[in-house]
């Protein structure tokens, strides 16, 4: 960011994945505002820059110093370590609440606010990977302080790179274990090397299994034929679909989803305790 101009940085304070791909989201979007990643992994940095042209601040009080919006970017079991470190800067000095995003799943606000005093104020944020095409989606909430203009704000941000949800927060787990894209990356593998072993080589199988999920699903969400309706039309009584589906089903398809979701869950709350 060119010092003086005034205007105040988007800071992610974490330079892995999920940063990686909101900022490359946020640059197929053309998004206006200076970007600012703080990370002590020098080379992820350094390889943040060369993609995405951020500006990389290895010093965490001048990366806070810059921000005008911060997004906490860090695995669960780093958030205390961090808001510990925050804490010691001493950012009572501002002379305005920060508005700060978490991104760690299954921490809720409540401790977020008891590990760190004001003037930050929190929202929570689950964007998907897929941000980083602008096609992703977003799950939002804040806490009772923010203003309209500061939740404008926020939504804008996430708005360049997917659709915004403004769920409670109490429906975030359930939220971060359903929409995960690793569900479509799971089954297309499952069902493409399903494919394989019946004779299809592996191409032909991936671009099989990609159509029926992909493409099946883009018609149900482009269209406005029910989800019911669609899979009637989709698999004719004594036909290969609906054996096919009536054979997974009685293997317990969908107790094994029940099961991985509530895994998942279990998991988020597990990560609340880390803080």
């Amino acid at each position: 960011m060119r010092k003086g101009t005034g205007v105040k940085a988007t800071v992610f304070l974490g330079g892995g994945r999920i940063t990686s791909a909101l900022v490359a989201g946020l640059r197929l979007a053309n998004y206006d505002r200076p970007i600012i990643v703080h990370d002590r992994n020098s080379r992820k940095l350094r390889q943040l820059k060369k993609q995405s042209g951020v500006v990389i601040e290895s010093n965490l009080r001048r990366a806070l110093e810059q921000a005008g919006l911060l997004i906490l970017a860090v695995r669960p079991d780093s958030v205390r370590p961090l808001l510990e470190e925050i804490e010691k800067l001493d950012l009572k000095k501002r002379d305005r609440p920060l508005n700060a995003v978490s991104l760690a799943a299954g921490i809720p606000m409540s401790k977020l606010r008891a590990n760190l005093d004001p003037p930050l104020q929190w929202a929570r944020a689950m964007p998907s990977p897929v941000c980083r095409t602008a096609r992703g989606l977003i799950a939002l909430t804040f806490e009772r302080t923010f203003s309209r203009k500061a939740k404008r704000e926020i939504r804008n941000l996430f708005e360049q790179v997917g659709t915004v949800l403004e769920i409670p927060e109490n429906q975030f787990d359930a939220f971060t274990v359903t929409f995960s894209s690793s569900h479509g990356y799971h089954a297309l593998a499952a069902l493409a090397a399903s494919g394989q072993r019946l004779g299809l080589n592996r191409q032909i199988s991936l671009t099989a299994a990609a159509h029926a999920l992909a493409a099946g699903i883009l018609y149900w969400r482009e269209g406005k034929i029910s989800l019911d309706r669609l899979l009637q039309e989709a698999a004719t009584p004594g036909g290969t679909a609906a054996a096919t589906m009536s054979a997974m089903d009685s293997s317990g398809y969908k107790r094994i989803i029940k099961k991985g979701l509530r895994a998942g869950m279990a998991q988020a709350r597990k990560n609340a305790k880390l803080v």
